[in-house]
């Protein structure tokens, strides 16, 4: 049966990818982006994240999932406000519609980096729900030159979320599922940067091997969003599952056993 569901980042990478996935299949896909989607909102803001919502609710008397797959890899305060805030408010925002579903899913976009070192005052910050403190934190970071650690700290807070929120009074007791799928290196518009640079790309092979099959493509990552979206998947929450070549079991081979 056709699904009604939400995208985020539905424009361009990973995004575009599951909302070409998704209406091959026959689900109704709503994407949000800033520009160019069926909706356009922008999820750096609270203004923008209540409007997105409220345009959803008027186009959607249900959802069957939300996928949020909208991000920024660029350094800054955006990280925090686009990455985490621009995923977890509007779930919650949602979670009464999908709560209407027979079987609604949430599946956020993390990453690998989650697993690296973040800034504590950040990401303590953002599952507090604070995001002035959160920003401000950020802002902190940049200037005592560790904005690099805010991307891993905007993907280490959506995992934290995801697996607090999962079991939280109205989510797995309304029947709604919530996992992260957490890629590696994708072949996306926001990496290409990455590759242009031999430099860089030579950091980011040592840094992020993936010994199974290399790069993902994002259509790769879109199919695994789009099976934990499915209704048949069932009994599966709370958890961050890692499309990416084996590399967090080559960089943390006994983490967690």
């Amino acid at each position: 049966m056709p699904r009604t569901v939400v995208v985020t980042g539905a424009s361009s990478g990973i995004g575009a990818a599951l909302s070409g996935l998704l209406a091959e299949r026959g689900d109704q896909v709503l994407g949000v982006d800033l520009a160019g989607s069926d909706l356009d909102a922008d999820l750096s803001t609270p203004q923008g994240r209540t409007a997105a919502a409220e345009e959803i609710g008027k186009r959607a008397g249900h959802l069957d999932a939300v996928i949020t797959c909208a991000g920024t890899a660029n350094p800054g305060e955006a990280m925090i406000a686009v990455n985490y805030f621009g995923s977890t408010v509007l779930v919650e925002a949602l979670q009464p519609l999908l709560a209407k579903s027979q079987a609604p899913r949430v599946v956020l976009v993390g990453s690998i980096s989650g697993t690296q070192p973040a800034d504590a005052a950040v990401v303590d910050a953002c599952l507090r729900g604070d995001e002035q403190a959160a920003l401000a934190a950020a802002r902190e970071a940049i200037a005592d030159n560790r904005a690099h650690q805010l991307y891993p700290s905007s993907k280490s807070a959506i995992a934290q979320w995801a697996r607090r929120t999962s079991v939280a009074e109205g989510w797995a007791d309304a029947g709604i599922a919530v996992n992260v799928v957490a890629p590696a290196v994708v072949l996306t518009p926001m990496t290409a940067g990455l590759f242009a640079d031999p430099r860089m790309k030579a950091v980011m092979d040592k840094a992020v091997p993936m010994p199974l099959h290399g790069y993902a493509a994002a259509e790769d990552v879109a199919r695994v969003l789009a099976y934990f979206a499915d209704a048949e998947t069932t009994h599966i929450t709370g958890q961050v599952v890692y499309v990416d070549g084996g590399a967090e079991a080559t960089l943390r081979p006994a983490a967690h056993y």
